[in-house]
């Protein structure tokens, strides 16, 4: 009687993963995206082989090799993700599997909103990057927060998934733990569907879980918003820097003066961050901001000309790499919008992103 709870247990698994998706849009709460990012699918790969599952067979059902996850911009179909999802869950025979899968999952395996995430100052700045920026994965849900004086909850709707809820819900109590160095306390997790192992789940989380609720996510105490992040360097360099020449190098430039060559460092080192206006770096510099533009147009240039020079060298550099999709390397060089990116390149470059990367690719295998 036991072994047929178990495996009806999991049948229920694999029939809520099959909805991660579908049941999503047809509750109206999330707008079904026709394509998703394949970086869901490698983070979920690599976690399943860390798990010691056999990630090259569940792709295999899709028709997908391990190479084709290595493409920052290819996505696939909603209904291909929905059958990766129901291939592992019932190959991977596993309760609470998204929990399993979110607890092995490193902080980097999104790169740039865990960027986003982990650059800011506490717990409470973590949050709102988390949900503001939560769109960047395309994933088949929406996060918001709700505030009062004792406790912060963080909602993932639609709560109904409890796939995708333990998912979300232990990626954020493992990663703030981890950035807080284990200071951050959890005052429940809550379901709105019972999870398959109630007390195994409690172990992994380490707190209290409410299921059934009303609501799916996380409590925190309102008291710990404050608790400063450590920003994990590797989280950094894994976007910015790994496998790409440094962003804060500055190319040489001809006949520039210690002024000119500073601005150009400063704006390098930006990317990614808020730029500085004309007039933060005439104070930088100590000087007027109109005695800084008329020092520029005297070299024949200007602060937009410089920021534009820097947009380009940076976008050169990020898409000669395989790690960010075009659509986050423009949110980096502050051009949110894909197609005012894709305006400024073929202004530079006179081709799009996608063929600019497409011959840096053909001249590195060339090169081999």
């Amino acid at each position: 009687m036991e072994h047929h709870s178990l495996n009806a247990g999991h049948r229920a698994v694999a029939t809520d993963a099959s909805r991660l998706t579908l049941d999503a849009a047809a509750a109206g709460t999330y707008e079904l995206p026709p394509r998703v990012p394949v970086s869901q699918v490698r983070a979920f790969t690599n976690a399943l082989d860390r798990l010691g599952f056999n990630s090259r067979l569940l792709l295999s059902v899709i028709g997908l090799r391990a190479s084709d996850l290595d493409d920052p911009d290819a996505t696939i179909s909603a209904a291909m993700l929905d059958r990766f999802m129901c291939a592992t869950t019932e190959e991977c025979r596993m309760p609470n599997l998204g929990a399993h899968l979110a607890g092995v999952t490193p902080i980097g395996a999104f790169p740039l909103l865990d960027y986003l995430v982990v650059m800011t100052d506490t717990v409470s700045g973590a949050l709102d990057q988390l949900v503001r920026y939560f769109h960047l994965v395309s994933a088949p849900m929406t996060l918001s927060i709700v505030r009062n004086d004792q406790s912060v909850r963080l909602i993932v709707d639609p709560g109904e998934n409890s796939f995708g809820s333990q998912y979300e819900a232990t990626l954020v109590v493992d990663h703030l733990r981890a950035e807080t160095e284990q200071r951050l306390r959890v005052s429940s997790v809550s379901f709105m569907i019972e999870p398959e192992d109630r007390r195994g789940l409690e172990q992994l989380l380490g707190c209290t879980i409410q299921a059934p609720s009303t609501w799916s996510g996380v409590e925190l105490f309102a008291e710990d918003m404050r608790l400063p992040l450590r920003r994990r360097d590797s989280a950094l360099r894994g976007v910015l820097e790994a496998r790409s020449a440094p962003l804060t190098t500055v190319e040489p430039h001809s006949n520039e003066d210690v002024v000119v060559r500073t601005i150009r460092a400063e704006l390098a080192a930006r990317i990614g961050k808020q730029m500085p206006s004309l007039e933060a770096l005439a104070r930088q510099l100590a000087k007027a901001p109109r005695s800084l533009q008329r020092h520029l147009a005297a070299k024949g240039l200007s602060y937009q000309r410089i920021l534009d020079d820097t947009r380009r060298e940076g976008a050169e550099r990020l898409l000669a790499d395989a790690t960010l999709s075009i659509r986050e390397i423009g949110y980096l060089l502050g051009l949110s919008e894909p197609s005012a990116f894709h305006r400024a390149f073929k202004r530079w470059h006179e081709v799009t992103p996608q063929e600019y990367r497409a011959q840096h690719k053909r001249t590195a295998r060339l090169s081999y």
